[in-house]
């Protein structure tokens, strides 16, 4: 399928260490695809579904041994070791090359390995980045045929010189105890061996659209972020794009998705995903930030979502989509979840393949659940009813806003903005969300997630942050920088604001920030909303609320602050001092 030379003698290199029975390239086709599908059913590794009901569908079951992203098993391999950071697990290159090449050694005898070339990014754009993917696993191909634009058009564009990520994916014999997913930034290298679990074989994904994209985007001058890109659509036609960032548990997919409340969809305001999880993004032309969501399909949690939480990411499952660890309704070859809806199936498999009866399930108790916890589906965006026209546009969408969050029950009000870029980024370094009870261990520690991008930056946290000021020096006009809030919660322990769809409400309001049309109260951490700006039509909710949802606790505040110093303790010595004065400056405006 190619004549370029670097492709050719490193899937030669690989393919002596792995000893395939044979090789397949990938051409991106719905004939080979369909034959894989097959060739998945015969042998038991999928499920094909009712084709009626759910046309396109099938279902997975992983090891139950390996079920989720391993973060103790996630390794950033630099020469040398300060370059991958006190928050990354760090390994030698020449250590780690030698110690997984031991285990990739004849991991595929008696398999078939899979050449899978694709494009993250829309094929020839100036985003685009390409990526070559081996794996001897029918499963990770069909995925990545959903999540990424694969196939002979990416070889074109690669062409017989190109550069491209190189991955290796063998599942080898889906050992936990050597299991390791491995980057090597400085080789434009992911090794990933003895899992076949998504998040940790898909290596387009969080492997190389956010660590080895990070590391790319600071040496070549652009973002990789684990954010959302949503449209806002005004009554005249007029669309303003935001980039959210929030760490697991917050609603990110639900925001994505958003449904506007009744009194905005009758005035004719819309909401438009262009991407539920990774942005990328660079200084366009005009001056201003511009983002494209470089995958082509939606990875998201089945648990809990449904017609209420998110309608849409709902409808895009039901067609061509692959579910994984959830449960198989026998009654009519369909599949379902916890916090689906209240009919769980009387025939029913779960998600580990025994029988599972309903009536035994203990929503306290997670081993008795039919699906996984963090049972998936693979859908293709293009399905998603309310995908953006500009989805696959190769230039991307202009930046207004660029929205931190997290899940605090005092400290963050709903929504602030920050003083400037640089203040800006000082906010999102110092992210952070309460541990809920659904996390292990106690309840309401705070853990920081600066950015979101504690489990996926491919190098130092601190010079990460460095290149997050640098970025705000090369861009002429900047987005601005907001903080926001759904998880204040009363002194019951109850949620305060609505969420889900309301939660444009307080988008609304940082629009109008954005395009200069309301004024805001300067406090010790930002700019805070007057009260009235926020919009509450049609809500059960008091101008009061919303005064209790916009104050600030100077004591909360401070002893965050506190908690603050440790954290940049912990990244280390590359803080950069801009962060060190702007922590300074929070505490002293809190005291005065």
């Amino acid at each position: 399928m190619t004549n370029n030379k670097k492709v050719l003698a490193w899937i030669d290199e690989m393919a002596a260490m792995t000893k395939p029975d044979k090789i397949v390239w990938i051409d991106g086709s719905e004939e080979q695809a369909e034959q894989l599908r097959a060739e998945a059913c015969s042998t038991g590794e999928m499920i094909k579904l009712n084709q009626e009901l759910l046309p396109g569908c099938y279902l997975h079951r992983t090891a139950v041994n390996d079920v989720a992203r391993v973060e103790d098993r996630t390794f950033i391999c630099t020469r040398k070791k300060e370059d991958a950071g006190n928050i990354n697990n760090w390994m030698d290159p020449k250590e780690c090359y030698k110690k997984l090449s031991a285990l990739f050694e004849g991991s595929m005898k008696g398999r078939t390995m899979y050449v899978i070339p694709y494009s993250m990014g829309v094929v020839g754009s100036e985003f685009a980045k390409i990526g070559i993917e081996l794996t001897d696993s029918i499963y990770v191909v069909l995925n990545m045929l959903i999540m990424t634009r694969v196939g002979t058009e990416v070889v074109k564009a690669l062409g017989d010189d190109g550069d491209f990520v190189k991955g290796l994916h063998a599942r080898a014999d889906i050992d936990e105890q050597n299991r390791y997913i491995v980057h090597f930034p400085e080789d434009n290298t992911i090794w990933s061996v003895n899992s076949g679990y998504g998040g940790n074989v898909l290596l387009g994904k969080k492997c190389f659209a956010l660590r080895i994209a990070s590391y790319l985007g600071r040496k070549e001058g652009w973002m990789a972020e684990h954010m959302l890109i949503l449209g806002l659509e005004y009554p005249d036609g007029d669309i303003k794009y935001i980039c959210a960032a929030f760490p697991s548990a917050c609603g990110k997919t639900n925001l994505a998705m958003l449904i506007p409340p009744e009194f905005y969809a009758k005035k004719g305001y819309k909401v438009w995903c262009v991407g539920d999880d990774i942005a990328w993004l660079r200084v366009g032309s005009d001056g201003r930030l511009w983002a494209v969501n470089p995958e082509n399909g939606f990875f998201g949690v089945a648990p809990g979502t449904n017609e209420k939480s998110n309608p849409n990411a709902l409808a895009t499952t039901k067609r061509d989509t692959i579910f994984t660890n959830v449960v198989h309704n026998l009654e009519n070859n369909t599949v379902w979840w916890e916090g689906l809806d209240k009919n769980p199936p009387e025939k029913a498999v779960d998600w580990k393949g025994n029988p599972w009866d309903y009536r035994k399930y203990d929503k306290k108790d997670k081993s008795t659940c039919g699906a996984h916890p963090n049972s998936r589906f693979t859908a293709k965006a293009i399905n998603c009813p309310c995908i953006s026209s500009e989805f696959n546009n190769p230039a991307g969408v202009p930046i207004s806003a660029i929205v931190f969050g997290g899940r605090r029950a005092k400290t963050a009000p709903l929504v602030y903005q920050s003083t400037s870029w640089q203040n800006g980024a000082f906010v999102g370094s110092i992210m952070a969300s309460e541990t809920t009870a659904a996390a292990a261990g106690a309840v309401g520690v705070v853990r920081r997630d600066p950015m979101a991008m504690r489990p996926f930056v491919g190098y130092d946290m601190g010079d990460y942050w460095a290149h997050w000021l640098a970025m705000g020096t090369k861009i002429p006009h900047p987005p601005k920088i907001f903080h926001v809030n759904w998880f204040r919660t009363d002194d019951e322990g109850n949620f305060i604001w609505p969420g889900f769809g309301d939660n444009m409400r307080v988008l609304m309001w940082i629009l109008d920030r954005c395009a200069g049309k309301v004024d805001a109260d300067i406090t010790p951490i930002g700019y805070i909303p007057k009260a009235e700006d926020i919009n509450i039509e049609g809500l059960d909710i008091s101008l009061d609320t919303i005064k209790e949802l916009l104050t600030i606790d100077k004591d909360s505040w401070l002893a965050d602050v506190e908690n603050i110093k440790a954290f940049y303790k912990q990244v280390g010595d590359r803080v950069p001092q801009t962060m060190y004065d702007e922590l300074a400056a929070l505490e002293a405006r809190l005291k005065a």
